[in-house]
């Protein structure tokens, strides 16, 4: 596995490591959420931002769905890659993990396309009227263009918090979150790209996250 400086996970007591390993993710968790809520911030701020808000309310399940598969894979991949570890069994490791980097990929495709060729009768489904529909699809269309993008930092965050990175996966997390809460002013009123904007900064910004990892 990686040969970067890590928390040591054999030694020390099981408090001081659990205070060392809680404490960053969780924090990555709550700056998670900034990227939904800055969004909705600057969204609900334009001209029609109450029809906006709510077409992007509309596509929410679509969004929690997309995060519960890469947390299918991250929290019941990592688990495995952790007794791996523990057993000294390195390359086991390596290859469930290369193995989940795959699946991640794979989910991620099937479900652009997926959700792609049927979004129109879904966001409809889910309640859309002809004020909200447009933002609704508009905002999902660009979503999912980035839809790998999320399994990946979704899925795979869970591994670097294994092998004892839990500070990294942090960092990774408030880079982007703080490059989204610059960027989303910008798009969204000084390009006048509205929600299209709003979506597209978070693709980019959890894309930025992703090479930093």
């Amino acid at each position: 596995m990686s040969k970067k400086k890590s928390t040591d996970l054999e030694n020390g007591s099981i408090g001081k490591l659990l205070v060392t390993l809680a404490v960053p993710s969780i924090i990555a968790q709550i700056v998670n959420l900034l990227y939904n809520i800055v969004d909705r911030i600057f969204i609900g701020r334009m001209p029609n931002g109450d029809l906006a808000m709510a077409g992007i309310g509309i596509i929410t399940p679509i969004v929690l769905l997309v995060t519960a598969f890469s947390a299918l894979v991250g929290f019941g991949g990592s688990p495995r890659v952790a007794i791996k570890m523990g057993q000294k069994d390195n390359d086991g490791a390596e290859e469930i993990l290369g193995n989940s980097f795959s699946l991640v990929i794979i989910i991620g495709l099937i479900l652009t396309v997926i959700f792609y060729i049927f979004k129109e009768p879904i966001v409809m489904a889910f309640g859309a009227s002809e004020n909200t529909a447009q933002y609704a699809i508009d905002y999902l269309s660009i979503y999912l263009i980035g839809t790998v993008f999320v399994q990946v930092a979704v899925g795979m965050n869970p591994y670097i918090n294994t092998q004892g990175f839990t500070t990294i996966g942090m960092i990774t997390v408030a880079i982007g979150a703080g490059l989204n809460i610059i960027l989303d002013p910008i798009l969204i009123f000084g390009f006048n790209m509205g929600v299209k904007g709003a979506i597209c900064n978070s693709n980019f910004t959890i894309g930025i996250g992703n090479i930093c990892t």
